[in-house]
């Protein structure tokens, strides 16, 4: 089986594009995008992520698959991608295009740029327990300046969920993590009963946070979108930045706006197109 596929990043966090606009079913199975997804035997990328139908009003679905062949609620350096690809396939790359996307996570608004970048709605956070979720803080609550035990420490944590969970820690120097180490113990620490993405965050000034993070279901990556979000909304309830941060990652920078106005976060960032090509593997069901 050969299927076509364009291979996108944003700020290093890359993803395989899918045209699935033919069915409401990804057209490769967890275990394929497994393989799609290998460094090695595989094309390589953080996740696969499908161009789907639109549902409930929406003009597209975006459905994605991780490395490890877990399904998140949606990624926000994977939506960027998403718009450049969709606008690529539709013709329609002029600024100011802007698409209704349906995810797991709720409805997501992209929209292309003059700078060639892409703005994201991402929605209003979520920010008690349940709906995070965490066991952390009784359901209802909020999980602000919380403690933690993980990897035989004990952290100060603060949990937000942007369509899919975020445990976001303050310390005075992210270079010092061993992220390989600590970052599975978050992702599957008992209190996270859906797992976590885990963000390590050094306040460089009130708008400008240094980020490291640990992705649910795909480990290190160079940049994480929705933590990126999450990280400036903690900041703000710990009064450790301002509502408009740029927020530096590995890969690059993020430009995030908790709106004061509407209470929405809003994401500014690249998503650049590598290449394309068609994987010959077997890929069949």
């Amino acid at each position: 089986m050969e299927i076509q596929f364009t291979k996108y990043h944003g700020l290093g966090n890359d993803f395989i594009l899918l045209d699935n606009r033919h069915s409401s079913q990804p057209m490769v199975t967890p275990e394929q995008a497994i393989k799609i997804c290998d460094r090695h035997f595989g094309i390589g990328a953080d996740g696969v992520i499908f161009a789907l139908p639109g549902q409930d009003g929406a003009d597209y679905t975006m459905r994605i698959f991780n490395s490890d062949g877990s399904e998140p609620e949606m990624c926000g350096n994977g939506i960027r991608c998403l718009a450049k690809f969709i606008a690529e396939l539709e013709g329609t790359n002029q600024p100011g295009k802007s698409y209704q996307i349906h995810t797991l996570g709720g409805m997501m608004v992209p929209q292309l740029t003059a700078e060639g970048q892409v703005k994201v709605d991402m929605g209003t956070p979520k920010l008690t327990a349940v709906k995070i979720p965490t066991t952390i803080c009784p359901p209802e609550e909020k999980v602000i300046n919380q403690s933690l035990d993980v990897a035989g420490s004990t952290w100060t944590v603060t949990c937000v969920s942007m369509g899919n969970p975020h445990c976001i820690t303050f310390i005075d120097n992210v270079d010092d993590i061993p992220l390989e180490i600590v970052g599975p113990q978050f992702e599957h620490h008992p209190a996270f009963p859906q797992r976590t993405n885990t963000e390590f965050i050094q306040v460089i000034s009130p708008n400008y946070l240094k980020m490291r993070v640990w992705e649910r279901g795909a480990g290190i990556t160079l940049a994480c979108g929705t933590g990126a979000c999450a990280s400036v909304v903690a900041g703000v309830l710990t009064n450790n930045s301002e509502n408009l941060c740029s927020v530096e990652l590995p890969g690059g920078i993020l430009t995030i706006n908790w709106s004061e106005i509407d209470r929405r976060v809003y994401m500014t960032g690249p998503a650049e197109k590598v290449f394309v090509g068609n994987y010959l593997a077997d890929v069949g069901n």
